[in-house]
Order: structure tokens, then sequence, then C-alpha cells
């Protein structure tokens, strides 16, 4: 466990809080139900709020960047004088030291809690102690079986995976062989995609599934995964991708066995788009944007200051095909080689997302 304290860059500074119309336009709000309070908020918490980060782990490249977008919102909120200490732990993908960590932030009293859970039900019994003792517990990307959280916020992994399959269905006519890669099992953010395929499968038995494969989101297990299956399946006719580092993976795996690219799915790693665009494959890819850590930082603080909050707050998913990629590639530079091309954001884009 340990303190975050540094200043981020000013060009980063710059970066985090430019494009809001841009932002804005392209995301369109939609929210949940809330109650007339926001949940978990009791008790007297003043401000500069101590702020816990319990990340599950922190080696792949999207989780350093959304931490990034963490510790750059924290910046800007200490300097509203609203925040005073980040805390951050790494369970290094266990959800029992996560929920360890998650211990250690509620026996420190921390004022609010965020969170991408390890476990999509071993950790409701420690994050509905963290709301009984009054901490503001907001979840994102992966999340809890548990509502005792003061708000949840997500994109629709379930549309996410629905809408890459009728993109696969789309592009074969409907028949074919295609292997389908999936992230971590058990991870909720995983699990949805894949059940949000499942109902457009079934409703194309012409398509295929010879098989499918678990790895975490990086590029060089995924690219093993992908090798593997290459040797015991000769004919593929689409790769039905439910991660970005995972489809760059297989976009090389291919390109190593010196086997034609054929139809992929994907996300915004830059990776993934910049192999599109060079090999001219036929691609489809939607955004998890990195920001939704510093979107749940603020809606905590925002919470903790007495302000309503939704339940659930739904970030919807934008396409990114042939017409949209140039768009995204023109500001790779921006971002790591290994990293997620991501959309800007600011305050105002916050408080859209946040309205009821």
């Amino acid at each position: 466990m340990k303190n975050f304290d540094s200043s981020i860059s000013a060009s980063l500074r710059r970066r985090l809080l430019a494009g809001a119309a841009a932002a804005a336009a392209l995301l369109v709000f939609s929210a949940g139900t809330a109650s007339a309070a926001a949940n978990c908020i009791k008790g007297d918490r003043k401000a500069p709020y101590t702020i816990g980060w319990a990340n599950i782990y922190s080696v792949p490249t999207w989780m350093k960047q959304t931490e990034g977008t963490i510790s750059a919102e924290v910046e800007e909120l200490k300097k509203a004088g609203l925040v005073k200490n980040l805390m951050i732990t790494d369970a290094q993908g266990n959800a029992q030291t996560q929920i360890q960590h998650i211990q250690s932030m509620i026996d420190a009293n921390v004022d609010a809690i965020v969170v991408i859970a390890g476990s999509s039900n071993a950790l409701d019994r420690v994050i509905s102690d963290a709301c009984d003792k009054g901490i503001a517990v907001v979840n994102f990307d992966s999340l809890v079986n548990t509502d005792k959280v003061t708000a949840k916020i997500n994109t629709d992994s379930s549309q996410w995976g629905a809408t890459a399959a009728k993109w696969m269905v789309a592009q074969l006519g409907g028949k074919g062989k295609i292997i389908i890669m999936n992230g971590p099992a058990g991870i909720s953010v995983s699990d949805d995609r894949r059940k949000g395929a499942q109902p457009v499968l079934d409703a194309n038995p012409g398509l295929q599934v010879i098989t499918e494969t678990n790895t975490e989101y990086n590029v060089a297990p995924a690219q093993e995964a992908m090798t593997s299956l290459l040797f015991a399946n000769p004919e593929i006719d689409g790769v039905l991708s439910l991660g970005g580092a995972l489809s760059a993976g297989s976009v090389l795996a291919f390109e190593r066995q010196g086997r034609d690219q054929v139809p992929t799915t994907g996300e915004n790693a830059r990776q993934f788009l910049e192999l599109w665009k060079e090999k001219g494959l036929k691609g489809w890819a939607t955004m998890q944007p990195n920001w939704l850590g510093a979107l749940s930082v603020y809606t905590a603080v925002q919470a903790l200051q007495g302000k309503d909050v939704p339940a659930f707050v739904k970030v919807p998913l934008p396409v990114i095909d042939d017409s949209t990629i140039g768009s995204y590639l023109a500001r790779a530079d921006k971002f790591p080689a290994d990293g997620y091309i991501y959309s800007d954001y600011d305050q105002a884009l916050f408080d859209k997302l946040l309205a009821k």
C-alpha cells in the first residue's frame, strides 16, 4: 500500500482537460435511476478526502493508463481543496489479496474507495462492509454483484459482445469457422462480453465456433494462445476477439505463421489499430475508456459533498471502423506503443454523464 502524491506533467494535464466538446459529441448520456441520496454516504466526512484505489492488478498497460487518469483527477481535486491523499494498492491479480487491501482501507477509514473487481462475487462482503461504514464505494469496469455501492460505472459489456458478433456475422455472411478470444474467466467485463455474443451466435448456426480461449489482456499471452490454435485449426474464417490486446496478439500470430489475415474484432489498443491499418484488415473495434477511473474518483467526491449521483452510469460505446480509425491513429503518438487510444475528457463531460 502506498500514498500517491506526485504531480502530473503540464502536457498530460492539458491533454486530460482538452477536447470536451468532441468527447461530449461522441458520448451520449445514459444513466440508471438513482435513489434520493447517494448510497453508502453517512457520517461527518469533510474535505479534503482520502481516496483509496483498490487495483486488481497494475501490469497490463490498460490498467496503467487507467491509474494515470485516476492520479491526474486526484491532482486536480487536490488543487480545489477536495482531496488530500490517494492510497493505491495492487492485488497482482489475486481477488483474496484485493479483499485484504480493501479491508485495510476500511480499517484506515478512507473516505472513498474506487475499485475494479477481481471477482464479481468474492468482493461482495467486504464492499458491503465498506458501504455500511459510510465509505463511498464506486465500482467501475469489472463489477461486483452487490448493489451496496455508491455507484457503478461502465459501458455495456453485453452490448459490446453482441455488436462484435453481429459485425462478424455480416462479414462472413452468416457462415464460417471462427475462434473466440476472451479475457480472463471470472472477470465480469470479460464474461459479460462473451455472454452478450452468445444470442447472436445462437441465431446464426452457420457461424461455427471451432474453439475459444481465455487469456489475460496482454499481447504476448494472446499471441501464444492463438499460435497454438493456428497449429490445431487449419481453417479459420474469423476471430471474434473481445479485447484489444487479444486482437493484436491474434494478428501477430497469423503473421508469424504466414497465414492470411481474417476479419477480426477488437478494441482501441494502439497496436491493434496500427496493425489493422498496416495490413488492410477487415476490422471492427470499440472502446472501454480509461477515464472511467477518473470519472469514478470524481463521482465519489461529488457524493461525499452531499450531491446525488446515479446508482449506475452507463457510458455508451463508440464504434471504430474504417471510417473512424483514422481519427484514432492521428492521435496515436500521445499514447504508449502498447497502450490504448482513448477519447479526451474533462469535468464538463463528467457532469453530463452524472446529470439526471
